[in-house]
């Protein structure tokens, strides 16, 4: 299911505006995106969890030359699933 898709299923299942459910999406997501960046988790009980993480810097090959390469440190977002997501997907 792709953004456009889920607007269509929530506004079917409740009866509002695609634009109105597009632009509350749309808010929803540049918040939980800030409160990331920030370095705040974003918890949605039932659902799941977002943390911000912090990878490490570490040495990989080129696949195409087999050369050692250094890889940067940087920050990424991990997801853990829910208690509730994880039984409705099982």
């Amino acid at each position: 299911m792709n953004k456009g898709q889920l607007i269509d299923a929530v506004s079917s299942d409740t009866g509002l505006k695609k634009s109105d459910i597009s632009k509350a999406l749309d808010s929803i997501l540049d918040n939980v995106q800030g409160a990331l960046k920030s370095g705040s988790d974003v918890s949605l009980v039932g659902f799941g969890t977002w943390k911000k993480k912090q990878r490490a810097a570490r040495s990989g090959r080129n696949p195409q030359t087999g050369q050692t390469i250094k890889i940067p440190a940087k920050n990424t977002v991990s997801f853990s699933a829910g208690k509730q997501l994880k039984e409705s997907v099982n």
